[in-house]
């Protein structure tokens, strides 16, 4: 029952009993209280108590509406605040809420040390929790969200997962974008530098690659060497070539392969110059430097080179040198690999 209801109830009760009370005896009752008398008809002493016991009956359910509704702001409060917990659990950026009530806290303080892997769609969310749940699917399916767009730039920091795998949708659908990613590589994770160096190494050419030489490791060199094979105007040149291979740490199977592109794209006389300054700099490309030599029937060079080196080094260049010395149509292929040069 309604407070007001209840006093408007009681007060019409005792209003009844007072007056029926009143039409049976009219009489006062004198009553001596600590040397006062108190003198009243005999209906105000019948309903006195009635008053008196509904007085401290609205003190004590006032009492208890009140405690009642401060627990329930309480749970309220609570619940706004698991909202946000989950909210951030869902984003993967956890964060420490406080719980006024101990039955939300004893559970609800896990949600500040984890984070959430929504597997579907749920229904029945809030607009908040349903809106980032949409976000993290289609993110999840590969699509680029715009986080600017909802709001949500400030949300993620860097190294979050969800904002990374952001990141890599847009660079399989944004050249612009992969771009951006050379221009300031250290503004991003590995992970983005690492995909869109792959993309921009598959689909640019030597002109463009070459003003981010330095961002360029050896495998993504080779991938873009190799399309020049097959690809017209890839703009490769010495100079390009020089810029990549100055920031590279090449092994002995490296320069070869590169001698193996280059062989095809530049004259014999300026490959011979490249790669014989690549020896004198780096033992590494001494390999390359003879298969370039054999290539192209140099053999006086090929034993001048030799007798400059120790005996024991180069054994297989040798056996072929001195084959080719007795029978020139014997050809390195014939004896070595070209992947196992360097073996």
């Amino acid at each position: 029952m309604r407070l007001g209801l209840y006093i408007f109830a009681a007060l019409t009760l005792g209003a009844i009993i007072g007056a029926l009370t009143y039409t049976i005896n009219p009489n006062n009752y004198l009553v001596e209280v600590l040397g006062i008398n108190f003198n009243f008809p005999v209906a105000v002493w019948v309903v006195l108590p009635m008053f008196i016991l509904l007085t401290f009956t609205i003190f004590h359910m006032l009492f208890y509406s009140l405690k009642s509704y401060f627990k329930l702001k309480k749970w309220q409060k609570d619940a706004a605040t698991l909202d946000d917990a989950l909210y951030w659990s869902l984003v993967n950026e956890p964060k420490e809420q406080k719980y006024g009530m101990e039955e939300v806290k004893s559970s609800a303080v896990l949600l500040g040390q984890s984070s959430l892997n929504i597997l579907d769609s749920v229904e029945g969310l809030n607009p908040r929790l349903s809106r980032v749940v949409n976000i993290i699917n289609k993110i999840k399916n590969g699509e680029y969200v715009d986080l600017k767009e909802h709001k949500m730039a400030r949300i993620f920091n860097e190294g979050n997962p969800h904002l990374i795998q952001n990141r890599l949708n847009r660079l399989e659908s944004d050249n612009e974008f992969v771009e951006e990613v050379m221009k300031s590589s250290s503004q991003f994770s590995k992970l983005v530098q690492a995909q869109a160096l792959e993309i921009f190494a598959r689909k640019e050419t030597f002109y463009k690659a070459r003003k981010y030489a330095k961002v360029f490791d050896v495998e993504n060199f080779k991938v873009m060497l190799s399309r020049a094979n097959f690809e017209e105007d890839m703009g490769l040149n010495s100079e390009i070539l020089n810029d990549f291979m100055n920031g590279l740490k090449l092994s002995c199977t490296d320069f070869v392969e590169i001698a193996n592109v280059t062989k095809k794209q530049f004259a014999p006389d300026e490959n011979l110059k490249l790669f014989k300054r690549y020896q004198a700099e780096n033992p590494k490309a001494q390999n390359a430097y003879l298969y370039l030599l054999f290539e192209y029937e140099l053999l006086d060079e090929v034993g001048a080179y030799l007798d400059e080196q120790d005996g024991n080094d180069f054994i297989k260049f040798r056996a072929l040198y001195e084959l080719k010395k007795e029978h020139k149509k014997f050809k390195l292929e014939d004896l070595v690999d070209t992947d196992s040069i360097c073996k």
